[in-house]
């Protein structure tokens, strides 16, 4: 079997001598090749080189970023008529790591390693579906509006020397609400594929297994029923003054259900296809990447997009 394992040497919960322990691990029991990232977007690049190359595996050390970039190249590969694209593996190397944490897999790169090893030896492969924003696939999540913003104010705040943290995250969304938020006017709409629409949102999480996220060890879970076997699922919020504000945010760490019960939410299950469009060019992030500015984004949900050995 033909493997590529491509590694972030950035990844922050990793070290240089654990990475090279993982390596020597991978190609003890594959024809592995190594690809280590230099900028933002190589691993896309390396991705679809090896699955247009016949690969098997592609296996993506390193954070939620790093596995996104790993699922876009597989998935915009082009083989041969007949062809099979390349099955995904993935060893946790990240602060957050939601996907590879929502897959079940252990946290810990060198566990998750050892799991990797006993799923290859056994053939043990899942089918996975993805979200598909405008021509972008997620694992896990997406953002337009207020979530979006917080995590370009985080993206900026790193690229400044920060260390990615919870309070952080906290921080930026304060910062965010308080300084540049219209909180009176929702800016994003939304029309489902039949042409439905429904009330207008500061904020829309779109989200393809829960939890959303995670705070430190403390899942986020704002769409309970999301997961890898269904479609699309969206968490909206119609209403962002400041006690309306305080409510979702307590209700996020404390009850799902009054959070997804409560009032000023708008809640969407297994959604194959719809459009969020604003009024102004609007954040937009993927799986914690921050993607810019856009006025619209139309969501697809892919079933069974690639297979996850695990």
């Amino acid at each position: 079997m033909r493997a590529l394992l491509v590694m972030n040497p950035k990844a922050t919960s990793t070290t240089e001598r654990t990475r090279e322990v993982l390596a020597h691990a991978l190609a003890g029991e594959l024809e592995t090749e190594i690809g280590e990232t230099a900028y933002r977007g190589h691993a896309v690049e390396l991705a679809r080189a090896a699955a247009e190359d016949g690969v098997d595996l592609v296996v993506a050390l390193g954070g939620d970023g790093t596995v996104n970039e790993v699922v876009n190249g597989i998935l915009t590969a082009r083989v041969p008529d007949g062809g099979r694209l390349p099955d995904l593996g993935v060893v946790p190397g990240g602060s957050t790591n939601v996907f590879a944490r929502a897959l079940g897999l252990p946290n810990d790169p060198v566990e998750a390693t050892g799991v990797l090893l006993d799923a290859i030896h056994e053939n043990r492969r899942r089918p996975v579906s993805m979200g598909l924003a405008d021509d972008r696939y997620f694992t896990f999540t997406a953002g337009y509006g207020f979530d979006a913003a917080v995590v370009g104010i985080v993206e900026e705040r790193r690229s400044a020397g920060h260390k990615s943290t919870g309070s952080l995250y906290i921080r930026s969304a304060l910062r965010h609400y308080w300084r540049d938020l219209d909180r009176r006017n929702p800016p994003i709409g939304m029309k489902m594929a039949d042409g439905t629409e429904i009330p207008r949102l500061f904020m829309a999480i779109v989200t393809n297994t829960s939890p959303w996220t995670y705070l430190g060890n403390k899942p986020i879970v704002v769409t309970p029923e999301s997961s890898f076997e269904d479609g699309l699922d969206l968490f909206g919020v119609t209403r962002m003054s400041g006690r309306a504000a305080l409510r979702i945010v307590r209700h996020m760490f404390t009850s799902t259900e009054k959070l997804v019960r409560g009032k000023n939410v708008s809640l969407q299950h297994d959604l194959t296809e719809f459009t969020l469009t604003a009024d102004v060019p609007t954040d937009f992030q993927v799986d914690g990447d921050h993607l810019g500015l856009r006025e619209s984004v139309t969501f697809r949900a892919i079933r069974d997009a690639l297979r996850v050995a695990m």
